[in-house]
């Protein structure tokens, strides 16, 4: 009654020498009762009497073989309880993130461990084999999904797992990742580049493929796809609708190509950053024609400034400074200034500045161009006229050698002028004024700038 039912741990070893004393003192005295009984039942009865003691001993030897087979099947039961636990820790983790499961995961592998080596004998050891497979089978199931990024953690874990597990239990599980962890590293790499927000980048992926993998079939995939996703690109530029996010997706590219050091890259690093200048010029060339004139302005002034030696530099300064006027003057857009300048007779036009303060001279038409006239010192702003008859401005009237000058030779044709004045002590920065001229043959021209003021 005390000892069942069977525990795991067993009977109390207190329990055990008692009962033993017990039994030891109760044969003790069955053996003095009987040794000085008189009976009166014959010599041949008496002859049973040593079979029946042994009988009787049998029963608690009989009891005790029981109880062990007992004890053991309790055993059992508890190590199949804790085989299931750990199943369920695993199946607990399906669909966490796997930064949130790892831990999980850690815990239900212990239990597997500490089956399938201090009780691999049992039915519940025996059965971790098939559990480790599912195990495994579980934990790369991004992979199978198709999920390269998400399934890149789940591997390596799986990967490393002799570092932290017993080797032999695992056998060669953790060699049959290797395949899917090099394909995962690749898809999420190939995947991410030209994507500025990817995580992880590009580079971050495909250095851990050639690092860890160099030999590997999906290392020597990599620089064909590098160059591939630079010639997709690099092709949408030509005649693409939005060229612009095509250059930031190319930068992304060159970028993530910058960090990364396989001699294999070296030439698609090249074609990248090409790709990149030619973007950037697309790019301020889509930017005019849909009107972005300070956007256009901008990405042309520092597409001059970053490849001053690039064949297309001047131009780009061209339709900086065209862009600039078509942003005070819509007109001057309609149509992107020539790359070339054109040859025929040139016109000569002067410009004087009567004003103070420096002043910028921007101008566009078969020819594009700034100038800056320098300051006049004794120059001032001009009164507005206020009243119909009031006399008109006469500016540029006194000595002409008192006023700032510069003299363009301009080819025939429409131009659009901007003039920027710099801030003095009557003036404003910024200050600005478009005008328009037409440029005709076998003429000369002068053009005088002054500022007006309400008093």
């Amino acid at each position: 009654m005390a000892a069942l039912p069977a525990d795991v741990d067993g009977v109390p070893v207190g329990l055990l020498v008692g009962y033993g004393v017990f039994l030891l003192a109760a044969a003790a005295d069955g053996a003095r009762r009987g040794l000085r009984a008189t009976l009166r039942i014959g010599a041949s009865f008496r002859r049973l009497a040593l079979p029946l003691a042994l009988v009787l001993l049998a029963v608690p030897a009989g009891g005790s073989l029981a109880y062990g087979a007992a004890r053991d099947e309790a055993k059992e039961q508890a190590l199949l309880e804790q085989l299931a636990a750990a199943d369920a820790l695993v199946k607990s983790a399906d669909g966490l993130a796997f930064d949130k499961a790892e831990p999980v995961y850690r815990q239900a592998l212990s239990g597997y461990e500490d089956l399938g080596t201090r009780y691999a004998g049992s039915r519940a050891g025996k059965l971790v084999p098939d559990r480790l497979d599912a195990y495994y089978k579980a934990v790369s199931a991004p992979y199978e999904k198709k999920q390269y990024c998400a399934a890149v953690a789940p591997l390596k874990h799986l990967r490393g797992l002799p570092a932290t597990v017993d080797k032999e239990l695992l056998g060669s599980r953790p060699a049959k990742t290797d395949e899917p962890l090099a394909e995962s590293l690749y898809e999420c790499g190939t995947a991410a580049l030209g994507v500025q927000t990817a995580n992880p980048t590009a580079s971050e992926s495909l250095n851990e493929l050639l690092g860890t993998f160099p030999k590997s079939a999906q290392a020597t995939r990599v620089e064909p796809a590098v160059r591939a996703a630079i010639k997709t690109r690099t092709t949408a530029l030509t005649g693409g609708a939005a060229p612009c996010d095509t250059t930031v997706e190319l930068r992304a590219l060159r970028s993530s190509l910058s960090n990364m050091t396989d001699p294999s890259l070296q030439g698609a690093t090249k074609e990248a950053a090409d790709a990149v200048q030619k973007g950037d010029f697309a790019c301020g060339t889509s930017q005019f024609r849909n009107k972005e004139f300070s956007a256009a302005a901008t990405t042309m002034t520092d597409y001059a400034k970053a490849y001053p030696n690039s064949p297309q530099a001047a131009h780009a300064r061209s339709i900086a400074i065209a862009a600039e006027i078509a942003d005070e003057e819509p007109a001057a857009g309609k149509s992107l200034p020539p790359a070339d300048v054109p040859g025929g007779a040139r016109m000569v036009m002067v410009v004087s500045n009567d004003g103070p303060g420096e002043v910028e001279l921007l101008y566009t038409g078969p020819m594009t161009g700034r100038v800056t006239l320098k300051a006049c010192g004794t120059c001032k702003k001009y009164q507005t006229p206020l009243l119909v008859n009031s006399p008109k401005i006469k500016a540029c009237s006194g000595p002409s050698s008192k006023y700032p000058k510069v003299t363009l030779l301009l080819p025939a044709g429409d131009y659009h002028f901007l003039q920027k004045r710099a801030a003095t002590g009557t003036s404003t920065a910024g200050d600005t004024k478009s005008s328009k001229t037409k440029i005709e043959p076998g003429y000369s021209y002068t053009n005088c700038l002054y500022v007006t003021s309400l008093y």
